[in-house]
């Protein structure tokens, strides 16, 4: 009984953490005008990283629910690790991270050889 509530307390953790908490622009989030801008710059490929990323992949790339991404750059390039940013593969989704975010963290894990 106590695998089983278990495995429904981190399941459900990990879809909430999957779900992230990206800026609804209709909610205001990218806001210009008081100077609070989401837009990362390649500084934040780390932080954009824990951010939206490590719930599953591991805060040291080395894998959990998703697979480990310490040397991803090795295998795939920017494009192609953009791409499954932005459209999702598998069991991760789409669009956790878009446009220039998503952009940002591709080129970082791109060196990861």
């Amino acid at each position: 009984m106590k695998k089983k509530l278990l495995a429904l307390l981190m399941g459900t953790s990990l879809v909430l953490a999957a779900c992230g908490g990206g800026g609804d622009d209709a909610a205001g989030g990218d806001d210009a005008a008081s100077g609070d801008q989401t837009t990362a710059t390649a500084g934040d490929a780390e932080k954009l990283y824990g951010q939206k990323c490590s719930s599953c992949h591991g805060g040291d790339l080395e894998g959990g629910v998703g697979p480990g991404l310490q040397t991803v750059g090795a295998n795939l390039s920017k494009a192609d690790i953009e791409n499954i940013i932005i459209n999702g593969q598998g069991a991760m989704p789409a669009g956790l991270l878009q446009g220039e975010d998503a952009s940002v963290v591709a080129e970082w894990l791109a060196g990861k050889k």
